[in-house]
This record gives structure tokens, C-alpha cells and sequence, in this order.
């Protein structure tokens, strides 16, 4: 949610998302407030206001008021009035309340021309303060958009516009830059500006909380060059700042980023402490969104010493309090719902009034009334069922959505009863796939052609996994995940997830040797078979998934195998060694699993290749 329409400071980092609401210098408002805008409403409603107050009620109301879309309502009311009026100070915040409301919707563009338009305005007035601020709040967006030289030239004008005229702003703007550079990778260029606005944060005493998060950032900078030691100290020292000023929701965020910094140095009594820590003071605050992420990163901290079941409790936690936070969405979009109704009724008691005055006058306007009453509920009729094909059409579409996000017994069992029972699985095989040295590649490609070539990849596994009646799970970055044996059992699920892995690893072969503008691959393969439990993640964006050790071996075999080669464990070995040509690797340390053996999958056995040969002349 954010709560002003300029100095936000735009950040990658998760702490930023709750943080950016500190970072605000328009002087009509310090923060949204959901109380005080309710406050406003009421007033508004009861219409006992003079209409000099007029438009400063409405600027009230669409500044404080959280919902993006109940703040463009009354910003289109303020823009009918300030019009009105001949107030060109009104229209100027007009646009910096629409353009911040279509920015928390996520539709940049449209808060963009709201934006540019308030441009014109301060360029018109003269006004070099607001042209500086418009300037700031551009550059945020198009940090949205991740346009970079747009996002340079922009808050450059507005730090050369405020530096002799609005210290603070000039320093915000700054921090702004900084922070923009800290997501892009450059911490060098960061750290340069947010020393610079540390030095003015400092000196203002009323102004803690600014210092305190510009040290955070300070060491947020810090733990990207990898000087731990320094990074701790700084968000250390912000932490400091926060609980002296009682502000307790950034405090737990910067917790995290103190765990991960323990987390690289192997310090796992310190980077637990860190977490807990977190969990605890967002316990204590009632912070449900922070306790959410402390949940998360527990997960992954048990999940990393090798504690599945404990990874599993807290990542289930996770997610119980992340749909808790959602419910608040569902709570503002009924909100908004309320005040459209509401609306709708002045409307048609106005609307009322006037066709009693218009009967009055003369029955014959009375007459082509009714005349427009019927054509209005005969385009009603046709509205109507309209509507209904399109919901209709919108049904169906969801079902294949579904369809295509879950297996076919697990979606019906969701629709039947709303939810899905976990099940054991007493023998599946699973397979990862990787790239190698795929992530030094996306640094140096195109982001729209990596991202094209991978989907050319995964549609021809896609492909692959449904000829051999196997399952895909996910992927995960270049990483493809699919098992065999589930949801329901199936025969020789071992053999045909063998079979699936050469086709694989002929396809990638056969892609690399096109000369095509797409990337070019090689790739490791790794299967394991025993028990695992699947089931489906979330009540909101639903996921299956599958969880056991059956799993984690899967993946380190991936991990020990080698490019062009499909490496197995001693469980799928016994499956398939009648099928499958198979090379004894020996015993391979894995991580957090002791020695597993290791068997390479040369290619087809005679046996195997008569089977093959038999089932094609039998489908034939």
C-alpha cells in the first residue's frame, strides 16, 4: 500500500515495500490514514461544509484514504471542482493524487501522463519546489518500469532543481538515487549518494527516522560488496534508532537482512537468533505481514541445515498468515463496493428529483422519459445477457487455467470440496533438470531472449514429460521439476522417466547444433525414486507440489551429475538396470545426506530396446 504520491523511496528490497511510507515531504499529507479519511468522508457527506472548505475536503479525502481507487473517485471530484473554481494550486494536487493512485494500481502509464501533466502545471507557475517533487515521483515510476537512463535523468533534475531550495528534498531525492543504483547491482555508486544524504539527515534532530533508514541502507550497500561486518554495524545502528522511536515494523524487516548476513558466514546459531528475533517482536506488534516473511525465512534457514519437517512447518505457517494479509485486500475492494453503492443512490435520488420536476412541467417530457426508461431496460435486457455470456466464458477459461496449473483428479478434487488432502505416495521418481552456467549467461544476454529461449526449452519438456504420462511440477529459474507414479500410479514409472531424460538430452543436443537466434544449452539430469507427500500449496494462487527426501536426493543427483549425462540413485538403478545400460559411479558424498551410490544411464539395453520395439508394434 503506499501513502503519498511523491518521495517514496523505490527499492528492490522487501524492507523498502514498508518502509517507503517514512519518505514523505508533500506537505499536504505526512501519511494515508484509512481513520482520518473516514473522518473526512463523513463530514463530506453531511454537506455542512462552506465551499471554501470545499476543496480542501477533497484533497483531504483522496490524499489519506489507503484504496487507489476510492482516492481517483474523489480526485475526479476534486479535478470538477478545482476546474470550477479557477484553482490552479488544486489542480496541481489533482494530479499528484491521481497520479499516485494509478501508481499503487500498478497502471504506470496512465500515472505517468497524471504526472506529466502536473509538470506543465509547476513549469506554468514557476514553481521550481514542485516541479521538483513531480520530477522525484516520475523517476520512481519509471524505477517501476525498470528504465533505467529515465530514472538517472530524472532524479538528477530534481536533486539540481531542490539542492539551494528544499534541503530535505534534496536529500530524499538523493537517497532515492542511491537506492535506485543499490537494485541495479552498484553499490559503489550508492553508497556516494547515501553518504551524502546521511550528512543532512543527521544534522536535522527531528528527522531520526530518516538517518535511521538511511544507515539501513547504508548497510544494505554494504552486505552486497560482501563487508559483513560494516553491514551489521550500520543496520545495527538503525535498528537502535527504530526501537528508540517505538517504530517496530522496519526493525523486524532489518532482522532478516542480519540473519542473512550470518547466513553467509555459516553462523547458523546467530542467523536463527536473528529470525526468531523477527518472529518474536512481530508476535508481540501484531505485525501479520512481518510475521509472514519471519515464517518464510525460518523455512528456508531449516530447509538450508537440512531440517525438511521443521521447513515444512514454517513455510505452512507462511503461508496461513501471508492469505490472512491478503484478506485485508478483500476487505478494501468490499469497502469500495460500498461506496460505489452508495453513489449509485445519490445518483438516482438526484435523477429522481429532476423527472419530478420534469413532470411538472409538461406531460409530454414525461412521455419521452418513459420512452428513455424503456430503451434503457431494454438495453438493460441486452446488458444483461451479455454479461452472463461473458461469465460464462470467463468459467470456462478458469477451468482451463486450472487444468493447466494442476493434474486433472487434483483440480476436480478442489472444485468438488474446496480443498486438497495431502497424499503419500509410496513409489514415485522424480527428475531435475539444469542448465549449466546459466545464470553467468543471463547476465549477458537479453532479458527477452533469455527468457524466450527457456520457454522454447520447457514447452519441448512440456512435450516430452505428456508423451510418457508423467507429471510436471514446476520449474524453478532454469531448473525443470516433473515426477512419475502420481497423482495416481502408474506402471515402470522409473523406465519411462529414463526414456523421457534421453529424449531431453536429445532435444537440447539437437537445438544446440540449429543455428537459430536462440541460446544454446547444456544440460544435467538427475532421478531418484521412493516415497514422497504431494499435495497443493495456497488457497489463493494454488500450487502442487511435493515434498520428502525422495525429492531432496533427486535434486543432489542433478547437482552430481554432468552436462549430457543422466545420473541416478541405487532406488531407481534396481528399476531399470533391465532396461537401461547403467555405469557404476561409486559413492558420492551429497550434502546434508551422507554417501549415496551413483549410477550413470548409458542407453538401452538389447532387452530394453526389444521392449521398446514390441510396445511400438503392438500400438501399431
Amino acid at each position: 500500500m503506499k501513502h503519498s504520491p511523491l518521495y517514496i523511496l523505490h527499492s528492490s528490497f522487501k524492507v523498502f515495500c514498508c518502509l517507503a511510507m517514512l519518505f514523505l515531504i508533500w506537505p499536504a499529507s505526512f501519511s494515508q490514514n484509512q481513520k482520518v479519511a473516514d473522518s473526512l468522508i463523513e463530514y463530506y457527506e453531511s454537506g455542512e461544509y462552506s465551499p471554501e472548505e470545499l476543496l480542501q475536503l477533497l484533497s483531504g479525502i483522496a490524499s489519506n484514504i489507503p484504496d487507489p481507487d476510492q482516492s481517483l473517485v474523489y480526485s475526479d471530484l476534486l479535478l470538477e471542482q478545482a476546474i470550477a473554481a479557477d484553482s490552479g494550486q488544486y489542480l496541481h494536487t489533482v494530479y499528484l493524487h491521481r497520479g499516485n493512485a494509478l501508481e499503487t494500481k500498478g497502471d504506470l502509464s496512465m500515472a505517468l501522463e497524471s504526472y506529466f501533466k502536473g509538470v506543465d502545471i509547476a513549469n506554468a507557475s514557476g514553481n521550481k519546489n514542485d516541479l521538483g517533487r513531480f520530477y522525484t515521483a516520475i523517476a520512481g515510476v519509471y524505477a517501476g518500469m525498470g528504465n533505467r537512463p529515465n530514472v538517472i535523468q530524472y532524479y538528477s533534475n530534481a536533486i539540481a532543481l531542490l539542492k539551494d531550495i528544499d534541503t530535505l528534498s534534496y536529500a530524499i531525492t538523493m537517497e532515492n538515487l542511491g537506492d535506485a543504483y543499490l537494485e541495479w547491482g552498484q553499490p559503489d555508486s550508492a553508497l556516494l549518494l547515501f553518504n551524502q544524504s546521511g550528512k543532512i539527515f543527521k544534522e536535522i534532530s527531528d528527522k531520526r527516522i530518516y538517518y535511521a533508514y538511511n544507515r539501513g541502507n547504508i548497510g544494505l550497500a554494504l552486505a552486497q560488496k560482501g563487508q559483513d561486518k560494516q553491514a551489521e554495524e550500520n543496520i545495527s545502528e538503525a535498528i537502535a534508532i527504530l526501537e528508540d522511536l517505538g517504530d517496530y515494523r522496519p526493525i523486524t524487516i532489518y532482522l532478516w537482512y542480519m540473519s542473512d548476513i550470518y547466513t553467509n558466514k555459516n553462523d547458523w546459531d546467530a542467523a536463527f537468533g536473528y529470525s526468531l528475533r523477527s518472529l518474536d517482536l512481530a508476535r508481540q506488534y501484531g505485525l501479520k505481514a512481518e510475521i509472514s516473511g519471519a515464517y518464510l525465512k525460518l523455512s528456508e534457514l531449516y530447509e538450508q541445515t537440512g531440517y525438511a519437517s521443521a521447513a515444512l512447518k514454517y513455510y505452512r505457517n507462511y503461508i496461513a498468515f501471508k492469505d490472512s494479509v491478503q484478506n485485508i485486500t478483500a476487505v478494501q475492494q468490499m469497502a469500495n463496493y460500498e461506496l460505489a453503492q452508495k453513489q449509485r443512490e445519490n445518483e438516482l435520488l438526484d435523477q429522481k428529483r429532476r423527472t419530478q420536476k420534469i413532470i411538472t412541467i409538461a406531460v409530454g417530457i414525461a412521455l419521452f422519459l418513459i420512452i428513455l426508461l424503456a430503451i434503457g431496460l431494454l438495453r438493460r435486457n441486452i446488458y444483461i445477457k451479455r454479461t452472463k455470456a461473458i461469465i460464462e466464458r470467463e468459467r470456462d477459461r478458469s477451468e482451463t487455467l486450472l487444468l493447466n496449473i494442476l493434474p486433472e483428479i487434483t483440480a476436480n478434487e478442489l472444485k468438488e470440496s474446496g480443498e486438497v488432502k495431502a497424499s503419500k505416495v509410496d513409489s514415485a521418481t522424480v527428475m531435475f533438470t539444469d542448465f549449466k552456467a546459466f545464470t553467468a549467461q543471463a547476465e549477458e544476454v537479453d532479458p527477452e531472449i533469455l527468457v524466450y529461449s527457456l520457454g522454447y526449452y520447457f514447452s519441448a519438456f512440456d512435450d516430452i514429460i505428456e508423451k510418457y504420462g508423467l507429471e510436471k511440477i514446476k520449474t524453478i529459474g532454469d531448473s525443470y521439476m516433473c515426477a512419475g507414479g502420481l497423482p495416481f500410479p502408474i506402471e515402470n514409472h522409473a523406465v519411462k522417466m529414463v526414456s523421457a531424460a534421453f529424449e531431453i538430452i536429445d532435444f537440447v543436443e539437437k537445438a544446440k547444433a540449429n543455428e537459430t537466434s536462440l541460446l544454446s544449452f547444456e544440460i544435467r539430469i538427475g532421478i531418484n525414486t521412493g516415497p514422497l507427500v504431494a499435495g497443493v500449496v495456497g488457497s489463493k494462487k494454488f500450487s502442487y507440489d511435493i515434498w520428502g527426501d525422495t525429492v531432496n536426493i533427486a535434486s543432489r543427483m542433478e547437482v552430481s551429475s554432468e552436462t549430457g549425462r543422466i545420473n541416478i540413485s541405487e532406488q531407481t538403478y534396481l528399476l531399470v538396470k533391465d532396461t537401461f545400460d547403467c555405469e557404476y559411479r561409486g559413492k558420492k558424498e551429497v550434502k546434508n545426506r551422507g554417501v549415496i551410490k551413483m549410477y550413470f544411464v548409458n542407453g538401452y539395453t538389447r532387452a530394453g530396446i526389444s521392449a521398446i520395439l514390441k510396445s511400438k508394434s503392438l500400438d501399431g
